[in-house]
């Protein structure tokens, strides 16, 4: 089994106000010296067998149509493979 992950950040230029809160938490719990944080989201999508170039391709697409909004976010795709259950 593989998974394939999308992870979906904003793009730098797009204010982010979930990480600036997370940011200005973190001192108050007694964690030092973080100078910044940015949050996004991570999909995992699970294939039997090997992933394929073509497979890569729909998670691309779904990626692009579905999973992000590519106006204000930036995405990734890797694959992990021998994913156990």
């Amino acid at each position: 089994m593989a998974r394939v992950v999308v992870a979906v950040m904003p793009k730098p230029e797009i204010l982010d106000p979930q990480g600036k809160a997370v940011q200005g938490a973190l001192p108050r719990l007694g964690f030092a010296g973080v100078t910044d944080v940015r949050q996004g989201k991570r999909f995992e999508i699970e294939f039997e067998g090997e992933v394929t170039d073509a497979i890569l391709a729909e998670v691309d697409k779904m990626a692009e149509t579905l999973l992000s909004n590519p106006v204000i976010e930036n995405y990734t795709v890797t694959v992990e493979q021998g994913v156990a259950r």
